[in-house]
């Protein structure tokens, strides 16, 4: 957006005098291409004449997917070449005589190249074949042979640095880092495809983030609950070392050997069968939960004898 828009016109070489350093750091120029040396010819298609040519062999095949179980697409490039020559950007109209020598184009974050040629080439399997993937994991399905080309006379949208060099005005990746265009589309295309990545990441930060804060709210909730049973841990053992000293100073340790397990405060009056187990009393006996079980062993009860202390 904040790219400065020039003309390709009479007056771009005044615009570039007149900037610091004979330079515009980020620029939107818009022309048509026309090579400036010899021009390449398409390997498959007669009288196709561009600047840039790419190559390439891409391999398609099925992959077994021991995790999911089923048979996934699977592409690789093989080969893959690209030949360029030197171009400029002219006007639509090739009146002013103003040109503008395109730099390092490969290095473009976008380069709108045309698919000229296109043809897919099915394998050929025998039976043995066949056999032999399905055990292997992998169905070769063929090989696609693509050529696309920029050609001579296609209107492009050029956004990177725009300096005047000697008598000659180049177009270069911008120094600070900003991305580099060459691009098919009108700037106003161009910055609308932009936008749109730009709102896409957006949203998919804000809904990590949403999915971030709820896994840490979670875990923090968790922890808290962990916190909370420690510490009420913590104060039961706290209470019961308090009541061992408090019966320990009241009666002299008569009543803490004596005392019932559970409660710490009544007397021990239940013998538990078949275990034998002298631990609790009465109303702790009658507390416990069903099945019941001896506290000290963990053994069932099957029958309580009252115990009479004389």
């Amino acid at each position: 957006q904040g790219a400065r828009k020039v003309r390709l016109d009479g007056d771009l070489r005044a615009v570039l005098l007149e900037a610091p350093g004979r330079c515009v750091p980020y620029a939107v120029i818009e022309g048509v291409v026309r090579s400036v040396k010899e021009t390449l010819s398409s390997q498959f298609v007669e009288n196709c004449k561009g600047v840039v040519q790419r190559l390439t062999l891409q391999e398609h095949k099925m992959v077994w997917n021991r995790t999911t179980h089923l048979w996934n697409d699977y592409e690789k490039i093989i080969h893959q070449r690209t030949n360029t020559t030197p171009f400029d950007l002219v006007p639509a109209q090739d009146s002013a005589g103003v040109t503008v020598r395109v730099m390092k184009p490969l290095d473009a974050a976008e380069l709108s190249l045309e698919t000229v040629y296109e043809k897919f080439h099915p394998s050929v399997q025998s039976f043995t074949d066949v056999i032999g993937h399905y055990i292997s994991g992998e169905r070769p399905k063929g090989i696609q042979e693509t050529e696309q080309m920029l050609k001579v006379g296609t209107a492009l949208t050029g956004v990177g640095e725009l300096v005047l060099d000697n008598a000659t005005i180049k177009l270069q990746p911008p120094k600070q880092g900003m991305p580099y265009y060459l691009s098919s589309l009108d700037f106003e295309s161009l910055l609308q495809k932009q936008e749109s990545s730009v709102r896409f990441w957006k949203i998919l930060t804000v809904i990590f983030g949403f999915a971030t804060c709820a896994v840490l709210f979670f875990l923090l909730r968790k922890q808290y609950r962990h916190h909370r049973e420690r510490q009420h841990f913590r104060q039961m053992q706290e209470e019961f070392r308090q009541a061992q000293e408090r019966l320990m100073n009241t009666e002299g340790g008569e009543i803490l050997k004596n005392a019932c397990v559970v409660c710490l405060s009544s007397t021990k009056s239940c013998v538990f069968l078949e275990c034998g187990h002298v631990c609790s009393c009465h109303e702790c006996y009658q507390a416990l939960p069903e099945p019941k079980k001896c506290p000290i062993c963990r053994q069932g009860i099957t029958r309580v004898v009252s115990l009479y202390n004389s």
